[in-house]
This record gives C-alpha cells, sequence and structure tokens, in this order.
C-alpha cells in the first residue's frame, strides 16, 4: 500500500505519542513507590507479529527485548485464538522474559473484529512471593525467587477483576493491595494505548496505519545501517566483571568481540565466565536488551526511534550455560549486575573503533535496598533503587547522583517515604565528595543515603556491585570510588557483603554508599575553572585537588599540570 509522506509522518509520529502515552499512564496509575516514584516501568506498541513498533521513554533493560517477550507467548496462543478482554502474560527468564519482578502484560487491539496491533506494559513488582520479601539475596533456584507466570492467557472480564487469576496472583504476595494495584495500571496502559490506535484506525484505515508501522520499522533499519557505515570495519574486544556471585572472591569474567563489516555489528560472547549458582546470572533477553543499548547510544543518535528496526543489524552470540544465557533453574533476580558488564564491555571495545563517542565506565550498578518487616497488619515492604555517578565523555563531565544508562529508575523522594514507611525514617542522603574519577572531564559523584531502624524485626537485603572492582577511566582518566554498605550498630561497624541480608534492631543506621563514574582524559588537562569549581561546590576536597591537578584553593596549577 502507498501511504503519503504527510500521512506517514502523522501517524508514525502518532503512534510514538501513544507509546509515551501508555508510559505516564503506568506511572501516574501505579500503587507502589517502586513503579510510582522510581519509575520502574515501560510500555510499548507492538504490530501484530509481536515487533515493537515504538516505546516510551523509560527503561532501556525492560524495552529492547520486548518483542522477545511476546513471541513465547504468540507461539502458545496464535492470534486466530485471541478474543476481546483477553491478555497475554508472562514473567518466565527462560522464555524471553528477565527476572521475576518484571511482568510483561500484552494486550491485542481489535479493529473491526481483527487484531491490528497490541499494547505492552512491564512493570517492577514489589512482591511477587519468593523467599524473603520484596529481594531474596540467597536464592539458589529461579523457584525460590518468586512466583513464575509462564507465557500465558488469561482474560480480564473472566480471571481478573476478583477472578481466579486475580485471587492466585493475591494469595502468593505479601502486599496484595500494592501488587495487584500496579497490575492495574498495566492494564490501565495498555488500555489506552488500545483506544488511541484504534482512533488512528478509524480515521486512517486499518491497513495504513498497520502499513505505517512496517514502515517506521524500515526507517529505524536503514537509519541504524547507515550509522553503523560510519564505524569503522575492524574486529574489537572487551572486558569487564561482575565483582562476585555472593559466595566467593572470584570475579565474574564477561568477554565480547565486535566485529563491524559495512552496515552490520556481529557481537560475540564467547569467553564469558560460566552461569553461578547465585542470582546475578543474567538471561538472554536481557542479555540481548544492554547489547542494543549500547551500541545504540554509541552508534546513532536519539532521533532514530528505537524499534525492532535497530535490532536488525545487530547480530548477537552468546554461549548456552554462561553468565549471560544460563540454564534453568539458575536463579536471575540481580541480572542487572551482569547486564550493566555487557554494557561495559562493549564501551570498551567500541572505544577502540570510535573514542570520540563512547564514555568511561559509570558506577553501572544497580544498588537495590530492601528494607522489610511483618506487622500486625501485615507485611511492609520498601524498595530503594540507586544508580550512581554517570561515565565522563569526550565532551563534557558525567552526571552526578542518577539512575544509569540501562535502568533510568528515579528517586524515591525522602517525603514519600516519610509519609509511607513507619518503621524507617532517612536521615542523611548527600553527593559524596571524591567519589569520582578524575580527568580532563570527570566521573559524576557519587551519593549516600542514611536509614535509622525504628523497629526490631526489619530485615535488611540488597544486592549491589563495584565494591571491589573499580569503575574504569578512559583514555588516561582515573577510576572512580568502589562502594559499600555499612550498619553502624552503637559502638559497631558492621560491612555487609555487596549481596547480602541482615536482621536489623531499632536504633540502627543503615548507609549505603554508591560511588561515581570513571574519568575521560588526562587530569593534566582539565581546565582550572572546573576544578574551582568542584571544590567550591564541594564535591572535590583540597587533598584531591592537590594530588591529581596540582592546585587548590586560590592556588595556580603549575606549569608541569597545564
Amino acid at each position: 500500500m502507498k501511504v503519503s509522506p504527510i500521512d506517514y509522518a502523522v501517524v508514525s509520529q502518532a503512534l510514538h505519542a501513544v507509546a509515551n502515552e501508555m508510559g505516564a499512564k503506568l506511572i501516574r496509575s501505579a500503587y507502589s513507590t517502586v513503579l510510582r516514584e522510581a519509575r520502574d516501568g515501560a510500555a510499548a506498541l507492538l504490530d501484530r507479529e509481536g515487533s515493537v513498533v515504538a516505546q516510551a521513554d523509560l527503561i532501556p533493560m525492560q524495552l529492547g527485548p520486548m518483542g522477545m517477550t511476546i513471541k513465547p507467548c504468540l507461539e502458545r496462543h496464535p492470534l486466530a485464538t485471541l478474543v476481546e478482554g483477553d491478555f497475554l502474560i508472562s514473567n518466565d527468564p527462560y522464555n524471553g522474559g528477565q527476572h521475576l519482578p518484571d511482568v510483561f502484560i500484552f494486550t491485542p487491539i481489535f479493529f473491526d473484529r481483527q487484531i491490528v496491533a497490541f499494547s505492552g506494559s512491564v512493570a517492577h513488582h514489589l512482591d511477587l512471593g519468593g523467599g524473603s520479601p520484596g529481594l531474596d539475596t540467597e536464592s539458589t533456584d529461579i523457584f525460590q525467587e518468586g512466583l513464575r507466570l509462564p507465557p500465558s492467557r488469561y482474560n480480564l472480564k473472566r480471571d481478573w477483576n476478583g477472578g481466579t487469576f486475580e485471587r492466585l496472583v493475591a494469595a502468593n504476595v505479601r502486599v496484595p493491595d500494592l501488587t495487584i494495584g500496579d497490575f492495574n495500571a498495566q492494564h490501565a496502559a495498555n488500555a489506552i494505548g488500545a483506544a488511541r490506535v484504534q482512533q488512528l484506525c478509524a480515521k486512517y484505515g486499518a491497513e495504513l496505519v498497520t502499513e505505517v508501522m512496517r514502515q517506521f520499522i524500515d526507517y529505524s533499519e536503514r537509519r541504524m545501517r547507515a550509522a553503523i557505515a560510519k564505524v569503522p570495519n575492524g574486529i574489537y574486544y572487551g572486558e569487564d566483571a561482575v565483582d562476585d556471585d555472593g559466595t566467593s572472591d572470584r570475579p565474574l569474567v564477561v568477554k565480547v568481540k565486535v566485529e563491524v563489516l559495512d552496515e552490520d555489528i556481529r557481537v560475540d560472547f564467547a569467553g564469558t565466565c560460566a552461569q553461578v549458582m547465585r542470582n546475578v546470572n543474567c538471561p538472554l533477553s536481557s542479555t540481548h536488551a544492554a547489547t542494543l543499548s549500547c551500541i545504540k547510544s554509541v552508534v546513532t543518535s536519539a532521533s532514530i526511534p528505537f524499534n525492532e528496526g535497530v535490532k536488525r543489524p545487530i547480530h548477537i552470540t552468546v554461549p548456552e550455560g554462561s553468565l549471560l544465557n544460563p540454564l534453568p533453574p539458575a536463579p536471575v533476580r540481580a541480572r542487572m549486575e551482569a547486564g550493566y558488564r555487557v554494557f561495559n564491555a562493549l564501551m570498551k571495545a567500541l572505544a577502540q573503533a570510535v573514542p570520540e563517542r563512547v564514555i568511561a565506565s559509570g558506577f553501572d550498578t544497580t544498588t537495590v535496598v530492601c528494607l522489610s518487616c511483618q506487622a500486625e497488619t501485615g507485611f511492609k515492604v520498601n524498595l530503594d533503587i540507586f544508580g550512581g555517578g554517570f561515565g565522563a565523555g569526550p565532551t563534557g563531565d558525567g552526571c552526578d547522583a542518577v539512575d544509569l544508562p540501562l535502568s533510568n529508575c528515579s528517586n524515591n523522594p525522602v517525603e514519600v517515604l516519610d509519609a509511607q514507611c513507619d518503621f524507617f525514617r532517612v536521615v542523611g542522603y548527600r553527593l559524596e565528595p571524591d567519589s569520582f574519577g578524575h580527568g580532563e572531564f570527570r566521573g559524576g559523584a557519587g551519593f549516600s543515603r542514611r536509614y535509622e531502624v525504628l523497629a526490631d524485626g526489619v530485615k535488611l537485603a540488597i544486592y549491589s556491585d563495584r565494591f571491589r572492582i573499580r569503575p574504569a577511566g578512559l583514555f588516561g582518566g582515573t577510576a572512580a570510588m568502589t562502594g559499600h554498605c555499612t550498619i553502624f550498630r552503637g559502638g559497631e561497624r558492621i560491612e555487609m557483603a555487596s549481596k547480602s541480608s541482615y536482621a536489623l534492631r531499632k536504633g540502627d543506621i543503615v548507609e549505603m554508599f554508591v560511588g561515581g563514574g570513571g574519568g575521560y582524559g588526562s587530569p593534566s588537562r582539565r581546565a582550572p575553572k572546573l576544578v574551582e569549581r568542584d571544590l567550591h561546590e564541594g564535591l572535590l576536597t583540597q587533598e584531591a585537588a592537590r594530588e591529581c591537578y596540582g592546585v587548590g584553593a586560590g592556588e595556580p596549577r603549575s606549569a608541569s599540570a597545564r
């Protein structure tokens, strides 16, 4: 079907706007702080074959492989079997999903009794059962991590809204009001997406709308190939590592080979370490998401829509049974840690090809702090998701205290936690001086948050990384600080491992510190006014200024440091 340039422009941009409206609806309708405040969710429109057409500007890790998640659902429940009110659902890491808290829901969009597309959403749910409230750091298989939903079909009228499936979910979680409320937010997001696509079909015709979807995907592929063609042909290698698996000090190495050949990129993770018994394994769809996110961010501009077309020129090979493609029943709850090392290893490889377009390693760790307790009224669970400092780049400093490239979650405001959580309070929250790597451009600063425990019987569970291996700098930039989690109990200081849990007492102070990003370029080339700015703002100490840049407050830089 021939589509005029005007109709294509209007409808394609409308589809992107629909995806963003779905994302806004998801967040505004949410019940839990992890979705409503941290914004740990995403939304997208997919064509009738399950290819992503447009996605909301939310979480890259969740969106990249959405097509991989819906395909197993459609294999089991083909289009011809779906009826109005049906929805497809999955959180199974071994059937295209990621980790169990991220539940994907797909709603078929009907027009004139035919399916023209799907609206899809994913949310990180506060609790889906498992060994501990919100987060189990000691699981040795996926069965201990929570409720596993294989690719399935249910009906809103029959199975939800008080139906069998809703009651099944509610009976298996510790905070059913929040969990069911967030499921309903996903249904609301999908419903608004369906309504908007139906309006487009009514105005322009279903045939034109579906043709624009196809052309929109092709447009992204063309632009992606054109961008790859500007990268020098060659083979490039990169390597990084997760600190450990929580049971030993052995680093978990991620290795990558990147081959650029004209308009295609081949990525091979051969040499990556084997899967482990703890939850830092990264399922295949998450490895694909991290790979796509890194390559797109380096190679292309933001104006190229991230849809199925972006994926076509990128060919990914991951050894089975490795950290990045584990075999069941390996646990995967903390898969972001290995996913970030995919991002870092790829960035180091691409730095050899396009050094002017990459950034140094950031803290690049999803740090989850879960505080929970059981009260007379039921369980109380709070998840805080931390990022750290961004890596510096060729044109500027890294961003301070921000979530990182794959996550993009938001800050949980202290005021919200005070209003909703009566078993702890936040007593400290600040940027940490000298936490970043130094260079011509410094990394972003890390930060710390302190919690005072207000009741006995509170449990702390964390997963994090970069407690041992520092975020590396690039091209002469220095590495950033590592992180830590410390419990202060009277005069005692208890150091937590990066993947662990602990029983707290009333009066304990928990400090979570996340480091900054690596520096880019030699510190000797840093502009004196930037050093003075960091000193003035308290992000750089006098000692570090003298050691790294040869200056202090009011001191001129020595000739050797210019």
